[in-house]
């Protein structure tokens, strides 16, 4: 998890250690979650159920490898620079990828699916525009929108809405929580970022005057 962000990496914490590794487990695992997605492509009329269910599944042990990565970063003191950055795109690479292929089965609307993209590369683009002036650590909204996005994610991928259609509308419900949270932690950010870089101005202003001093 970006929470992780929350603590400053030890000397002793390298590039190849647990956590890392988990994160990049969880960037492999994407394109295995999409194919077992197409497997069940509604256009191929294979939509018996199992594919998507193993789809879910996939993606449930991914999101999970989220947390623990973050859990073990934490309590063993192996934060890294890497981590830091790594980790929010594998997120944002395994929901971006479930958003958009739920799209393309035309089972989400795009209009949500590009408003959710924009505001999540946004925000990785300008935690990389301010990296110079340090961190923006991930906010509790911003991990609430993440587990909201998770939530709605598994309800519209597991392949229960034949059955129950009001499993849909909860799963569109859900969903528009999670928009309005992601687009909110965006605006969140976007002043984070304004605050950060002011003060990396004024730190460096500040060490030239004392070193002209």
């Amino acid at each position: 998890m970006t929470s992780a962000e929350e603590h400053s990496a030890g000397p002793a914490a390298r590039i190849w250690n647990l956590p890392n590794i988990l994160t990049m487990l969880r960037i492999v695992m994407v394109p295995f979650f999409v194919w077992f997605l197409v497997l069940d492509a509604p256009e191929l009329d294979a939509q018996n159920g199992m594919w998507r269910w193993i789809a879910a599944a996939t993606f449930a042990v991914a999101i999970y490898t989220d947390k623990l990565d973050g859990d073990i970063a934490r309590s063993r003191g192996l934060i890294t620079d890497f981590g830091k950055i790594a980790d929010p795109i594998a997120d944002k690479l395994l929901i971006g990828s479930a958003l958009v292929m739920l799209s393309v089965f035309q089972e989400l609307p795009w209009w949500v699916t590009i408003l959710i993209l924009v505001r999540e590369w946004g925000v990785t683009a300008l935690r990389f525009y301010v990296i110079r002036y340090g961190v923006i650590p991930a906010s509790r909204g911003g991990k609430l929108k993440t587990v909201i996005q998770t939530v709605a994610i598994v309800l519209y991928v597991i392949p229960l809405a034949s059955l129950a259609p009001w499993l849909g509308m909860m799963a569109f419900a859900v969903m528009m929580v999670a928009l309005a949270i992601t687009v909110w932690t965006g605006g969140e950010y976007v002043i984070e970022a304004l605050k950060l870089r002011s003060s990396g101005i004024r730190a460096r202003q500040q060490q030239t005057q004392e070193g002209k001093a």
